[in-house]
């Protein structure tokens, strides 16, 4: 570590049910999505997936709020992404964190329904809450069939299609979690926190002092709360926690 962070030790984030949490209030459409093509501006009643140019994005020491979409765009120098992520560029604009507002060039949407996985995230969280304490093979088969059911969305194998088969679905949920990763960070960053390292949707590094985890986050078990371990310098870092 650079001498100029100062004492200190890898303090390591591990966010719990970042993706059933996310399920509590992700703008989705229920219905099919319309080509609605180039917007002006970015309807709140509306949801889907967007075509926009890649913000400039320089803050110091935070990364890019579309993470590692930015490192996909096609050969204009575009990516598609979910309501979400539009919704926290427009929520970045407006604090001043971009220069300039999302340019839509390209859209397919629909009427915008944040509860229609309410019902799904309530019964994971109350599943969890019994389960987390009993732990053992209980906990274990609960997370496997949550991570199925998730993915079932948008599965790998043809075969495996769902009546509930919706991309757009599973990458709105998907970036619902991201975003929700990535601002509780950036407000620790703006804070005065060094942050090491972001990754995907539920772990975070930062350089803190022993014991002492950024105050953005909440410590417990629950669907968006946050497990906090301190690691010293040079120590092994367990696999499955970076």
């Amino acid at each position: 570590m650079p001498a100029s962070f100062g004492g200190g030790v890898l303090c390591l984030i591990d966010r719990n049910g970042s993706f059933p949490s996310a399920c509590s209030a992700v703008p989705l459409v229920p219905n099919k999505l319309l080509h609605t093509g180039p917007l002006d501006a970015f309807d709140k009643t509306k949801a889907g997936i967007y075509q926009i140019d890649i913000p400039e994005w320089d803050y110091p020491g935070m990364p890019h709020p579309l993470g590692r979409l930015v490192e996909r765009p096609d050969d204009q120098g575009r990516v598609w992404v979910t309501t979400p992520h539009i919704k926290q560029l427009e929520r970045l604009y407006r604090d001043g964190h971009l220069a300039a507002p999302v340019t839509i060039h390209d859209s397919w949407t629909g009427k915008a329904n944040e509860s229609l996985f309410k019902p799904f995230y309530t019964a994971a969280r109350e599943a969890r809450s019994e389960l987390v304490q009993a732990g053992g093979e209980p906990y274990k088969s609960y997370k496997t069939r949550l991570s199925i059911a998730l993915r079932l969305l948008w599965p790998k194998r043809q075969e495996q299609r769902s009546p509930f088969w919706r991309p757009d679905w599973r990458m709105s949920m998907v970036a619902e979690a991201s975003v929700r990763h990535w601002t509780v960070a950036f407000k620790a960053v703006q804070e005065g926190h060094t942050l090491i390292a972001l990754r995907n949707v539920d772990a975070a590094i930062f350089w803190t002092p022993p014991g002492t985890p950024p105050a953005t986050y909440r410590i417990g078990t629950g669907f968006g709360e946050v497990k906090a371990k301190f690691i010293q310098l040079g120590e092994f870092i367990p696999e499955g926690d970076d």
